[in-house]
């Protein structure tokens, strides 16, 4: 089993950039693949990237491609998204999730964080 905890959200103006992290606990960290979604008012929860357990593979949502990159530090428990030329229609609730298979499938994510507010001004 493993906790999540999102921080690093908070309201930018367009273009800027984000990181947000997302500290687990539990010592099976480093055998999770690990996503990150985001869910905007009145939308459903979807998908914007995942890292495999070792880091070595990458997926992204067709609309952050290029924009935002995904990574993983195993020794420190910690994932991360960075978010550069940020967007109006990035603003959501991002939440960071583990998952036992390497997949942009919703379904296959077992353990959630709290979420963190990220919100982008024009």
């Amino acid at each position: 089993q493993v906790q999540l905890v999102e921080s690093g959200g908070g309201l930018v103006q367009a273009g800027d950039s984000l990181r947000l992290a997302c500290a687990a606990a539990g010592r099976t960290f480093s055998t999770y693949a690990m996503g990150w979604f985001r869910q905007a008012p009145g939308k459903e929860r979807e998908f914007v990237a995942a890292v495999s357990w070792s880091g070595s593979r990458t997926l992204y949502t067709d609309s952050v491609k290029g924009r935002f990159t995904i990574s993983r530090d195993n020794a420190k428990n910690n994932v991360y998204l960075q978010m550069n030329s940020l967007k109006p229609e990035d603003t959501a609730v991002y939440y960071c999730a583990a998952s036992s298979n390497y997949t942009p499938q919703r379904a296959e994510y077992a353990y959630w964080g709290q979420g963190t507010q990220v919100t982008v001004s024009s």
